[in-house]
């Protein structure tokens, strides 16, 4: 999600169809225009604009499987699977 406007230890985010207050307790101070991970109204992570849309296309594709009960017919998911990725670029994925 897309911060919109920041407060002490919350931010007002955009993503997905939807604007929510979350907590960034875990993540400290965070600027409008950033992406965050969200999950359960708690920011997790600041993360770039790349893995924003990584996860974007990640979180299609299983709607789109919930909504037909069928794979996407594509065989390319717009991004580089973990499974194909080297070692190096997964140490950046991971941070570690």
């Amino acid at each position: 999600m897309q911060v919109m406007a920041v407060e002490p230890g919350f931010a007002q985010v955009s993503g997905r169809g939807e604007m929510r207050r979350v907590n960034t307790l875990l993540i400290g101070n965070c600027k409008p225009g950033q992406c965050l991970l969200v999950f359960l109204n708690d920011a997790r992570e600041v993360i770039s604009d790349a893995r924003a849309l990584e996860i974007n296309a990640t979180l299609d594709m299983l709607q789109a499987v919930l909504d037909t009960g069928a794979l996407p017919a594509a065989d390319d998911p717009g991004f580089v699977l973990p499974s194909a990725m080297n070692m190096a670029d997964l140490k950046q994925l991971t941070q570690s």
